[in-house]
C-alpha cells in the first residue's frame, strides 16, 4: 500500500485549502483511513479519520472547519480545510490500515504518506 499527499502550501488565516492523498494496493473498503498532522514541537495528532467509507471522527480543534472524503473509486482520499488558522500549521500525513477503533485516535496504522507542508500566516 502506498499512499502519496499533495495539496499543500502557504495560506493566509482564514483560507481555504484541499489536501488529496492518491492510494495506490491492496486496499479495502473497509480499510480505516484519515488525515493526521505533526506540528513543530507537538505529538503527531489525529485531525479526520474516516471508517468504513461512511463513519468519520474529526478533532475538536477542527470540527465544524475540516471534512474528509474519499472518491465513489476510494484510490483519493481529500482533506477539505476552510477557516483556517495559524495553529493549523503542521506537515499533514495520510495514513492507512485495518483497526476495529478506526478514530483520530488511530496513530498506529501501518501505512503512512510522506507529508505535505501546511503554513498558515497570520
Amino acid at each position: 500500500v502506498q499512499l502519496v499527499e499533495s495539496g499543500g502550501g502557504l495560506v493566509q488565516a482564514g483560507g481555504s485549502l484541499r489536501l488529496s492523498c492518491a492510494i495506490t494496493g491492496d486496499i479495502d473498503a473497509s480499510y480505516c483511513m484519515g488525515w493526521f498532522r505533526q506540528g513543530p514541537g507537538n505529538q503527531r495528532e489525529g485531525v479526520a479519520v474516516i471508517a468504513h467509507s461512511t463513519y468519520t471522527t474529526y478533532a475538536d480543534s477542527v470540527q465544524g472547519r475540516f471534512t474528509v472524503s474519499r472518491d465513489k473509486a476510494k484510490t483519493t482520499l481529500y482533506l477539505q480545510m476552510n477557516m483556517l488558522k495559524p495553529e493549523d500549521t503542521a506537515v499533514y500525513y495520510c495514513a492507512a490500515g485495518r483497526d476495529n477503533l478506526c478514530g483520530v485516535w488511530s496513530v498506529d496504522l501501518p501505512y503512512w504518506g510522506q507529508g505535505t507542508q501546511v503554513t498558515v500566516s497570520s
